[in-house]
């Protein structure tokens, strides 16, 4: 289906795909397209926190921006329109986690958090733990400024993802939040990411820095069927 990216990293342990434009986070399409009761998709009401939202045990309300769930039959998800989708999978344990990581829950280690929640809730190892990142606005197309960059540097270490040039300062939040999953004891072969922009392909995505509104999103969703 040309409407939604499956990673293969989660071939044989869950149902896992990233939205474009064409479903964006619209629920009675994906349920209809995927064959998944309305009723049995969650999507959390996002506030660039980062708060881990846990769906069964803490009941199905809330903001939260990433959930974790052990129930077979729920798909969970994230909206994004720039912000990194993070899909995690416990390939061991069926624990599957969702994750909305703009600058804010990268600065917040959002997605640390999500894996120690996987690990103190459910007793998830990080070597059992594979991770997607989705379609996101990528390097040079998301520029920030000195104290955005120094908020993910301190929380993501040092790297490659980020440079300086002409005064300006740019990005990379998918490797960042790799940074923190390897970190977090995450195999590198474990993590999967796209190298998609979605301010690139504004007739793919929605693209809020491409765009300059909130009106659309696409996302990330997840679940054990």
């Amino acid at each position: 289906m040309d409407q939604i990216i499956c990673p293969d990293i989660f071939n044989g342990y869950a149902k896992a795909f990233f939205t474009g434009k064409a479903l964006g986070t619209d629920i009675e399409k994906i349920g209809a397209a995927m064959s998944i009761k309305k009723d049995d998709i969650y999507l959390p009401v996002q506030k660039h926190t980062d708060k881990v939202f846990v769906l069964g045990a803490e009941g199905r309300g809330g903001t939260a921006d990433a959930v974790v769930t052990a129930e077979p039959g729920m798909l969970i998800g994230v909206r994004v329109a720039d912000c990194v989708p993070i899909l995690l999978c416990d390939k061991r344990r069926s624990v599957v986690g969702a994750v909305h990581a703009g600058w804010r829950g990268t600065a917040a280690r959002i997605m640390k958090k999500t894996i120690m929640v996987m690990a103190d809730r459910f007793g998830s190892c990080p070597e059992d733990i594979l991770v997607a990142l989705g379609p996101s606005i990528r390097r040079d197309c998301y520029i920030v400024g000195a104290e955005v960059q120094e908020a993910v540097r301190k929380a993501s270490g040092e790297g490659g993802y980020y440079i300086r040039s002409g005064g300006k300062f740019y990005i990379d939040l998918p490797s960042a939040n790799t940074l923190q999953a390897l970190s977090s004891g995450i195999p590198e072969e474990n993590i999967w990411s796209s190298d998609e922009c979605t301010r690139c392909n504004p007739e793919k995505y929605h693209s809020y820095r491409y765009h300059k509104n909130y009106n659309g999103s696409q996302g990330g969703f997840i679940g054990v069927f």
